[in-house]
């Protein structure tokens, strides 16, 4: 074969060779460790993980409510004079939220005062006094009844004495009988009229005390301190009676309703504290907090002191959780209904834990670990979170309290060269 076709042969042969690797030279399989050798050691700062005590607290989340909601309505029908509270004013209880026109309803109070005044007179009492209950027999109708009574008893007592000495004729006698009947008719007539009399003055006095509540109701005000929520109505409205005009709810103290798991349900009662962190993102689905790949946790706004104000009388059987109410002080107005809440219910003031700086931690994938230094190596290990408090978090397994590991390790991994950094 000519010598110039076996070199173009050979040619393509070396090449493949080389880039299948058997054409590496000797100890090229080190090359990559005394690369890795060769990077600079990184500094890194150390902490000992230490033994503190930590609250059992039971995590939850819900919404904040309002403590009370009310839709107020007028009780009368009228036209919408004044709304001096709108959306989001803050009302003391007793303050005026509303008012109707109040010409009708004065005019109303006037009429009944004036029938209560004739009322009055005719069992002859003052304009003004108490109603009170009046003996028949003191008004003039009676006594005047009475004395007719009296005068045709005595007439007809002569009759008989001058009938029995046979003075008169017969007819006399029963004329004088007859008027006596009719006397004591009209005597007794007078009784009942005054008893009557008594019963419309009550009457009148019902009517006016009706027209005076609804003058009164005629202004809308708070049943309670709180916030307006809602306003339906406006100045020159026609509004009957039920229409609701403003929806009012109670901003302090507020409610958090919170459903705990059965098995955390142990140990909690009216009375126990509850941590609160309000406008956090929502939980993930795994239920733990977000925190980002360097290990370090979300910023938390501060935290709010409630208490456990109602428990459930039982466990709810399609969740399997018991559902608790807290009450959350509110006095300055600075949380909202309807706000996300994140609690935190302290059921045992101290427990002894290992804690490490929150900072520490490395979170990735569904898997915590913490990384420690030794022989100038990084080296992983892969623990399980407890609570939390503050900056600092408990590790439940796969760490010892004394321990070193690395704060905000970054994208520290395992085989690494570091360096401590003094302290």
């Amino acid at each position: 074969m000519p010598r110039t076709l076996c070199t173009l042969i050979a040619l393509p042969l070396i090449v493949f060779s080389f880039a299948c690797g058997g054409g590496a030279p000797a100890g090229g399989g080190k090359s990559s460790g005394a690369k890795a050798d060769a990077e600079p050691a990184r500094k890194v700062k150390l902490a000992k993980s230490e033994e503190g005590r930590l609250p059992r607290v039971v995590p939850a989340t819900g919404t904040l409510a309002a403590d009370e909601r009310s839709e107020l309505a007028f009780k009368v029908a009228g036209r919408v004079a004044d709304i001096p509270a709108d959306l989001g004013s803050r009302v003391g209880s007793g303050q005026v939220l509303a008012r109707l026109a109040p010409e009708d309803f004065s005019l109303r109070v006037a009429q009944a005062q004036s029938t209560l005044v004739q009322a009055r007179a005719r069992l002859g009492l003052p304009a003004e006094g108490p109603d009170v209950l009046v003996d028949p027999s003191t008004t003039s109708p009676v006594r005047q009844a009475q004395a007719l009574l009296e005068q045709a008893r005595v007439t007809r007592d002569r009759g008989r004495k001058l009938f029995e000495e046979q003075l008169i004729p017969r007819s006399d006698l029963d004329r004088m009988e007859a008027d006596y009947g009719v006397a004591e008719g009209s005597y007794q007539a007078s009784i009942e009229e005054a008893q009557n009399r008594q019963g419309i003055l009550s009457q009148r006095r019902a009517e006016l005390d009706l027209a005076k509540a609804q003058l009164a109701d005629s202004v809308l005000r708070a049943p309670f301190t709180g916030a307006i929520e809602e306003r339906r109505v406006a100045p020159g409205d026609y509004v009957s009676a039920g229409t609701v005009a403003l929806v009012i709810v109670r901003t302090h103290p507020l409610r958090l309703r919170l459903s705990v798991p059965e098995r955390e349900a142990e140990g909690l009662s009216v009375g126990l504290p509850v941590r609160l962190s309000v406008g956090e993102a929502p939980e993930n689905a795994a239920g733990e907090s977000p925190v980002n790949p360097a290990g370090a946790a979300p910023a938390t706004a501060p935290a709010i002191i409630g208490r456990i104000a109602r428990l459930g009388p039982s466990i709810t059987a399609a969740s399997r959780t018991l559902e608790i109410e807290v009450e959350i002080p509110n006095l300055d107005g600075a949380l909202r209904p309807g706000s996300f809440a994140r609690a935190e219910i302290v059921v045992h003031a101290a427990d002894p834990a290992v804690l490490v700086p929150a900072s520490a931690v490395v979170s990735f994938a569904g898997v915590d670990k913490v990384i420690s230094v030794a022989q100038g190596k990084a080296v992983e290990k892969r623990v399980r979170l407890g609570r939390k408090s503050g900056d600092q978090i408990e590790i439940v397994s796969g760490l010892s309290a004394g321990e070193s590991v690395v704060v905000s390790p970054g994208n520290l991994t395992e085989g690494q060269a570091v360096e401590v950094a003094a302290e």
